[in-house]
Protein backbone atom coordinates (compact mmCIF):
# COMPACT_ATOMS: atom_id res chain seq x y z
CA UNK A 1 0.00 0.00 0.00
CA UNK A 2 1.26 3.45 -0.83
CA UNK A 3 0.83 6.80 0.64
CA UNK A 4 -0.56 10.28 -0.46
CA UNK A 5 -0.40 13.83 1.02
CA UNK A 6 -1.87 16.73 0.00
CA UNK A 7 -1.59 20.22 1.96
CA UNK A 8 -3.44 23.65 1.97
CA UNK A 9 -2.84 27.58 2.10
CA UNK A 10 -5.84 28.88 1.82
CA UNK A 11 -8.07 29.89 -0.93
CA UNK A 12 -9.33 33.11 -2.28
CA UNK A 13 -10.11 35.83 -4.65
CA UNK A 14 -5.88 35.48 -5.54
CA UNK A 15 -5.18 38.41 -8.26
CA UNK A 16 -2.79 37.09 -10.84
CA UNK A 17 -2.44 41.29 -11.20
CA UNK A 18 -1.23 41.82 -7.77
CA UNK A 19 1.46 38.42 -7.68
CA UNK A 20 4.82 39.90 -8.63
CA UNK A 21 7.42 36.63 -10.01
CA UNK A 22 8.95 37.13 -5.99
CA UNK A 23 5.57 36.27 -3.98
CA UNK A 24 4.76 33.40 -6.27
CA UNK A 25 8.12 31.78 -5.90
CA UNK A 26 7.90 32.45 -2.05
CA UNK A 27 4.56 30.83 -2.10
CA UNK A 28 5.51 27.84 -4.14
CA UNK A 29 8.51 27.32 -1.61
CA UNK A 30 6.67 27.25 1.28
CA UNK A 31 4.15 24.84 -0.08
CA UNK A 32 7.09 22.61 -1.08
CA UNK A 33 8.30 23.19 2.31
CA UNK A 34 5.37 21.51 3.86
CA UNK A 35 4.76 18.75 1.29
CA UNK A 36 8.84 17.72 2.36
CA UNK A 37 8.00 17.82 6.08
CA UNK A 38 4.88 15.36 5.52
CA UNK A 39 6.76 13.37 2.77
CA UNK A 40 9.56 12.55 4.71
CA UNK A 41 7.01 11.11 7.73
CA UNK A 42 4.93 9.27 5.06
CA UNK A 43 8.15 7.55 2.99
CA UNK A 44 9.93 6.00 6.15
CA UNK A 45 6.33 4.07 6.65
CA UNK A 46 5.34 6.83 9.48
CA UNK A 47 1.66 8.03 10.37
CA UNK A 48 -0.57 9.61 8.67
CA UNK A 49 -1.27 11.81 11.83
CA UNK A 50 2.13 12.69 12.55
CA UNK A 51 2.64 13.30 8.52
CA UNK A 52 -0.13 15.93 9.10
CA UNK A 53 1.17 17.44 11.69
CA UNK A 54 4.53 18.29 10.60
CA UNK A 55 3.36 19.84 7.21
CA UNK A 56 0.51 22.15 9.27
CA UNK A 57 3.73 22.83 11.77
CA UNK A 58 5.92 23.84 8.92
CA UNK A 59 3.23 26.46 7.62
CA UNK A 60 2.39 27.90 10.38
CA UNK A 61 5.95 28.82 10.90
CA UNK A 62 5.74 30.47 7.41
CA UNK A 63 4.45 34.27 7.72
CA UNK A 64 3.07 33.98 3.97
CA UNK A 65 0.11 31.84 5.44
CA UNK A 66 -2.60 32.77 7.91
CA UNK A 67 -2.02 30.65 10.33
CA UNK A 68 0.78 30.31 13.16
CA UNK A 69 2.93 33.21 12.41
CA UNK A 70 0.98 34.63 9.66
CA UNK A 71 -2.26 35.01 11.92
CA UNK A 72 -4.45 38.02 10.86
CA UNK A 73 -6.02 40.11 13.40
CA UNK A 74 -9.29 40.71 15.01
CA UNK A 75 -11.28 44.31 15.02
CA UNK A 76 -9.22 44.47 18.77
CA UNK A 77 -6.13 44.42 17.00
CA UNK A 78 -5.73 40.88 18.57
CA UNK A 79 -4.55 37.15 17.26
CA UNK A 80 -7.00 34.58 17.91
CA UNK A 81 -5.92 31.24 16.44
CA UNK A 82 -8.16 28.07 16.19
CA UNK A 83 -7.09 24.45 15.00
CA UNK A 84 -8.10 21.03 14.18
CA UNK A 85 -6.72 17.37 13.63
CA UNK A 86 -8.47 14.31 13.59
CA UNK A 87 -7.07 10.77 12.85
CA UNK A 88 -9.74 8.18 10.62
CA UNK A 89 -9.19 5.02 12.54
CA UNK A 90 -11.03 5.59 15.37
CA UNK A 91 -12.02 8.68 14.56
CA UNK A 92 -10.20 10.34 17.42
CA UNK A 93 -9.90 14.24 17.44
CA UNK A 94 -8.55 17.38 19.24
CA UNK A 95 -9.68 20.89 18.66
CA UNK A 96 -8.61 24.53 20.33
CA UNK A 97 -9.88 27.95 19.58
CA UNK A 98 -9.31 31.20 20.18
CA UNK A 99 -5.69 31.07 21.48
CA UNK A 100 -2.49 32.85 21.30
CA UNK A 101 1.09 32.23 22.40
CA UNK A 102 1.72 28.57 21.30
CA UNK A 103 3.87 28.66 18.23
CA UNK A 104 2.37 25.97 16.68
CA UNK A 105 -1.38 26.04 17.76
CA UNK A 106 -1.98 22.28 15.45
CA UNK A 107 0.28 20.60 18.49
CA UNK A 108 -2.10 22.02 20.97
CA UNK A 109 -4.94 20.16 19.12
CA UNK A 110 -2.96 17.53 19.20
CA UNK A 111 -2.24 17.72 22.90
CA UNK A 112 -6.40 17.73 23.42
CA UNK A 113 -6.36 14.53 21.37
CA UNK A 114 -4.00 13.06 23.25
CA UNK A 115 -3.35 14.34 26.54
CA UNK A 116 -7.43 14.68 27.35
CA UNK A 117 -10.89 13.52 27.30
CA UNK A 118 -11.90 16.31 25.54
CA UNK A 119 -12.21 16.99 21.96
CA UNK A 120 -12.37 20.82 22.03
CA UNK A 121 -10.96 23.27 24.42
CA UNK A 122 -11.09 27.38 24.14
CA UNK A 123 -8.86 30.29 25.45
CA UNK A 124 -7.24 29.91 28.69
CA UNK A 125 -8.17 26.67 28.80
CA UNK A 126 -6.22 25.48 26.28
CA UNK A 127 -3.07 27.85 26.60
CA UNK A 128 -2.92 25.83 30.36
CA UNK A 129 -3.15 22.70 29.01
CA UNK A 130 -0.11 24.07 26.35
CA UNK A 131 2.00 24.66 29.38
CA UNK A 132 1.28 21.97 30.92
CA UNK A 133 2.75 19.42 28.03
CA UNK A 134 5.46 22.23 27.72
CA UNK A 135 4.64 22.75 24.29
CA UNK A 136 7.04 26.24 23.35
CA UNK A 137 5.38 29.89 23.58
CA UNK A 138 6.74 32.53 21.31
CA UNK A 139 5.96 36.34 22.36
CA UNK A 140 3.80 38.74 20.37
CA UNK A 141 6.62 40.00 18.03
CA UNK A 142 7.29 36.90 16.54
CA UNK A 143 3.28 36.26 15.27
CA UNK A 144 3.51 40.07 13.66
CA UNK A 145 3.39 40.61 10.31
CA UNK A 146 3.30 43.89 8.30
CA UNK A 147 1.05 42.34 5.89
CA UNK A 148 -1.62 41.45 8.21
CA UNK A 149 -1.81 44.22 10.30
CA UNK A 150 -2.11 46.58 7.11
CA UNK A 151 -4.99 44.60 5.92
CA UNK A 152 -6.55 44.88 9.28
CA UNK A 153 -6.11 48.76 8.85
CA UNK A 154 -7.45 48.84 5.17
CA UNK A 155 -10.71 46.60 6.31
CA UNK A 156 -11.29 48.84 9.09
CA UNK A 157 -11.14 52.18 7.17
CA UNK A 158 -13.03 50.23 4.45
CA UNK A 159 -15.87 49.89 6.89
CA UNK A 160 -16.11 52.89 8.41
CA UNK A 161 -16.55 54.61 4.61
CA UNK A 162 -19.28 52.33 3.82
CA UNK A 163 -17.62 50.43 1.04
CA UNK A 164 -16.14 47.51 1.91
CA UNK A 165 -14.51 45.03 -0.93
CA UNK A 166 -15.16 41.57 -1.34
CA UNK A 167 -11.48 40.47 -1.56
CA UNK A 168 -11.58 37.16 -0.16
CA UNK A 169 -7.77 36.90 -0.20
CA UNK A 170 -7.74 39.77 2.27
CA UNK A 171 -10.13 38.22 4.55
CA UNK A 172 -9.78 34.74 5.08
CA UNK A 173 -6.97 32.46 5.14
CA UNK A 174 -6.12 29.11 6.20
CA UNK A 175 -3.57 25.89 5.97
CA UNK A 176 -4.04 22.46 6.22
CA UNK A 177 -3.02 18.79 5.61
CA UNK A 178 -4.84 15.58 4.63
CA UNK A 179 -2.48 12.40 4.45
CA UNK A 180 -3.01 8.32 3.78
CA UNK A 181 -0.13 6.06 5.59
CA UNK A 182 1.03 3.06 4.31
CA UNK A 183 -1.06 1.05 7.07
CA UNK A 184 -4.21 2.47 5.09
CA UNK A 185 -4.97 4.98 8.04
CA UNK A 186 -6.23 8.57 7.06
CA UNK A 187 -5.20 12.14 9.51
CA UNK A 188 -6.55 15.88 8.48
CA UNK A 189 -4.98 18.93 10.20
CA UNK A 190 -6.46 22.84 9.74
CA UNK A 191 -4.78 25.67 11.71
CA UNK A 192 -5.85 29.07 11.05
CA UNK A 193 -5.87 32.74 12.03
CA UNK A 194 -9.45 33.12 10.86
CA UNK A 195 -10.75 35.97 9.23
CA UNK A 196 -9.03 39.26 8.90
CA UNK A 197 -11.28 41.90 11.21
CA UNK A 198 -13.63 39.49 12.72
CA UNK A 199 -15.22 40.06 16.29
CA UNK A 200 -13.19 39.05 19.08
CA UNK A 201 -14.09 35.24 19.90
CA UNK A 202 -15.24 34.38 16.65
CA UNK A 203 -14.48 30.72 15.38
CA UNK A 204 -14.62 29.82 12.31
CA UNK A 205 -14.80 26.22 10.22
CA UNK A 206 -11.00 25.10 10.80
CA UNK A 207 -12.00 23.51 14.41
CA UNK A 208 -14.81 22.33 13.86
CA UNK A 209 -15.19 18.46 13.55
CA UNK A 210 -16.96 17.86 10.43
CA UNK A 211 -17.38 21.22 8.80
CA UNK A 212 -13.40 22.28 8.01
CA UNK A 213 -11.88 18.94 9.55
CA UNK A 214 -12.60 15.45 8.69
CA UNK A 215 -10.96 11.92 8.65
CA UNK A 216 -12.21 8.29 8.75
CA UNK A 217 -11.06 5.07 7.45
CA UNK A 218 -13.93 4.42 5.83
CA UNK A 219 -14.24 7.21 3.67
CA UNK A 220 -11.83 10.28 3.65
CA UNK A 221 -9.98 12.81 5.20
CA UNK A 222 -10.91 16.59 4.87
CA UNK A 223 -9.22 20.38 5.31
CA UNK A 224 -11.45 22.96 4.06
CA UNK A 225 -10.65 26.49 3.58
CA UNK A 226 -12.73 29.30 3.03
CA UNK A 227 -15.90 31.29 3.99
CA UNK A 228 -16.01 29.64 7.57
CA UNK A 229 -19.44 30.27 8.57
CA UNK A 230 -21.01 28.94 5.40
CA UNK A 231 -18.95 25.43 5.71
CA UNK A 232 -19.84 25.00 9.42
CA UNK A 233 -23.62 25.69 8.39
CA UNK A 234 -22.81 22.86 5.39
CA UNK A 235 -21.50 20.72 7.57
CA UNK A 236 -19.15 20.67 4.30
CA UNK A 237 -16.11 18.03 5.39
CA UNK A 238 -18.68 15.64 6.89
CA UNK A 239 -21.20 15.99 3.99
CA UNK A 240 -18.75 15.04 1.51
CA UNK A 241 -17.61 11.72 3.60
CA UNK A 242 -21.40 11.11 3.54
CA UNK A 243 -21.89 10.98 -0.05
CA UNK A 244 -18.86 8.49 -0.26
CA UNK A 245 -20.40 6.03 2.26
CA UNK A 246 -24.17 6.39 1.72
CA UNK A 247 -24.08 7.56 -2.11
CA UNK A 248 -21.36 5.25 -2.95
CA UNK A 249 -19.52 8.54 -4.81
CA UNK A 250 -15.80 8.48 -5.62
CA UNK A 251 -14.06 11.39 -3.62
CA UNK A 252 -13.91 13.83 -6.45
CA UNK A 253 -17.47 13.23 -7.46
CA UNK A 254 -18.57 14.10 -3.82
CA UNK A 255 -15.64 16.78 -2.80
CA UNK A 256 -16.15 19.08 -6.30
CA UNK A 257 -20.72 18.38 -5.67
CA UNK A 258 -19.96 19.99 -2.09
CA UNK A 259 -17.73 22.60 -2.78
CA UNK A 260 -19.83 23.28 -6.37
CA UNK A 261 -23.23 22.43 -6.32
CA UNK A 262 -23.28 23.18 -2.23
CA UNK A 263 -21.52 25.64 -1.62
CA UNK A 264 -21.32 28.10 -4.04
CA UNK A 265 -24.22 29.03 -4.55
CA UNK A 266 -24.77 29.97 -1.17
CA UNK A 267 -21.99 32.01 -1.31
CA UNK A 268 -19.77 29.68 0.22
CA UNK A 269 -16.23 30.65 -1.39
CA UNK A 270 -13.32 28.67 -0.69
CA UNK A 271 -11.70 25.10 -1.81
CA UNK A 272 -10.68 22.29 0.70
CA UNK A 273 -8.44 19.38 0.14
CA UNK A 274 -9.33 15.71 0.13
CA UNK A 275 -7.60 12.15 0.46
CA UNK A 276 -9.84 9.19 -0.22
CA UNK A 277 -9.34 5.64 1.69
CA UNK A 278 -7.86 4.34 -1.78
CA UNK A 279 -5.31 7.14 -1.70
CA UNK A 280 -6.91 9.15 -4.20
CA UNK A 281 -6.37 13.18 -4.32
CA UNK A 282 -8.88 15.77 -4.79
CA UNK A 283 -8.34 19.78 -4.59
CA UNK A 284 -11.68 21.48 -5.68
CA UNK A 285 -11.78 24.82 -5.27
CA UNK A 286 -14.87 27.65 -6.56
CA UNK A 287 -12.49 30.53 -6.07
CA UNK A 288 -10.13 31.70 -8.74
CA UNK A 289 -6.76 30.47 -6.80
CA UNK A 290 -6.17 28.40 -3.99
CA UNK A 291 -2.48 27.37 -2.46
CA UNK A 292 -2.07 23.76 -2.46
CA UNK A 293 0.36 21.11 -2.68
CA UNK A 294 0.19 17.22 -3.25
CA UNK A 295 2.44 14.02 -3.28
CA UNK A 296 2.53 10.59 -3.54
CA UNK A 297 4.42 7.80 -3.52
CA UNK A 298 6.39 8.53 -6.30
CA UNK A 299 7.90 11.64 -4.52
CA UNK A 300 7.07 13.60 -7.18
CA UNK A 301 5.86 17.28 -5.40
CA UNK A 302 2.98 19.17 -7.46
CA UNK A 303 2.42 23.14 -6.24
CA UNK A 304 -0.21 25.68 -7.29
CA UNK A 305 -2.10 28.38 -6.93
CA UNK A 306 -4.05 29.34 -10.07
CA UNK A 307 -5.73 26.34 -11.99
CA UNK A 308 -3.45 26.13 -14.20
CA UNK A 309 0.82 26.50 -13.54
CA UNK A 310 0.90 23.44 -11.42
CA UNK A 311 5.12 23.13 -10.93
CA UNK A 312 6.34 19.76 -9.81
CA UNK A 313 9.95 19.11 -8.05
CA UNK A 314 11.41 16.07 -7.31
CA UNK A 315 11.60 15.00 -3.24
Amino acid sequence: MSFSLAIHGGAGTILKSTMTPEKEAAYHAGLTTALKAGHAVLKDGGSALDAVTAAVCALEDEPLFNAGRGAVYTTAGKQEMDAAIMEGAERKAGAIAGIRGPRNPIRLARAVMEKTEHVMLIGEGALALARKVGLPFEEDEYFFTEARWKALQDTMAQRASGKEDQDESRKHGTVGAVARDIHGTLAAATSTGGMTAKLPGRVGDSPVIGAGTWADNDSCAISATGHGELFIRYAAAYDIAARMRYLGESLETAADHVVMKVLQPVGGSGGLIAVGKDGSISLPFNSSGMYRGWVAGDSIAHTGIYREDVRTVSL
